[in-house]
């Protein structure tokens, strides 16, 4: 695909995307979310761990009420159907880890972007806003079955209902997400930490993915089987071999991802 609101880098097995409307806040078109993803989609099968963050000074403030003309008369079902809904797929059936560095303002599908990511680190002065009620609508993008699961149900409802500005410290004290980082060190950590996973066992952490996203369907005895399943694959790849060896002789591992 020839990008044209979208970055996408490849390096170290590392793919970094960057949505690339700056002077829009990187608000979200029909064209974007096309683009993101097909990159998702390229990363999973390039990579060994997939970045997304925005250009300028925003992470992405939602869905461009422009995009159809007129944003009163935008399809919002289909949208979400026939748009979000494939690249929200794409996000969280990636099979390699997934970041987001939320390098300013989350808005709206936004954040709920962001949030379907594996692992979200966000610069301080960066915020997270439900801003759906503002304009008489919902939480969508997969909010309403992030939002309760990351930071429980009291926090979810309040700021789904008040749409109030939520810092990135306070998201990272109520376990909305992994990391609020200075802001001058940002982009050396996010970086850092993403070159971290791409030297990893990629076998493994999809399976971390897994067992994760797979517990909250299962009772503990389902759990307990898919553990075991999943363990045992683990057990029989070169990594396993490579990291125990690398244990034994007291040097780092040099994982394949395999």
């Amino acid at each position: 695909m020839d990008y044209q609101t979208i970055t996408y880098e490849l390096s170290g097995g590392v793919a970094v995307i960057t949505m690339n409307r700056a002077d829009k806040y990187n608000a979200l078109t029909t064209q974007m979310r096309a683009e993101i993803e097909h990159a998702f989609t390229e990363g999973g099968r390039n990579a060994r761990v997939v970045v997304i963050t925005g250009a300028g000074k925003a992470f992405c403030s939602g869905q461009d009420l422009g995009d159809s003309g007129n944003s009163t008369s935008i399809d919002l079902e289909r949208t979400l159907r026939d748009e979000y809904a494939p690249m929200l797929r794409a996000i969280t059936q990636c099979p390699v880890p997934t970041i987001a560095a939320v390098n300013g303002p989350a808005a709206g599908a936004g954040a709920n972007l962001a949030l379907a990511t594996d692992v979200v680190f966000a610069t301080e002065s960066a915020y997270f806003l439900q801003a759906f009620t503002r304009i008489g609508l919902i939480p969508d993008a997969g909010g309403t079955y992030t939002l309760p699961r990351q930071m429980g149900m009291a926090k979810a409802m309040g700021a789904a209902l008040f749409a109030d500005k939520i810092s990135a410290r306070q998201a990272d004290d109520w376990g909305m997400i992994w990391e609020a980082v200075e802001d001058l060190k940002f982009d050396a950590h996010w970086r850092a930490k993403a070159a971290q996973l791409g030297a990893g066992p990629t076998a493994a952490y999809a399976a971390v993915k897994k067992v994760l996203r797979e517990s909250w369907d299962n009772t503990f005895e389902d759990q307990l089987a898919l553990e075991a399943q999943e363990q045992g694959r683990c057990g029989k790849s070169r990594d396993f071999k490579e990291g125990v060896l690398a244990f034994t002789e007291k040097r780092a591992a040099n994982f394949e991802g395999r």
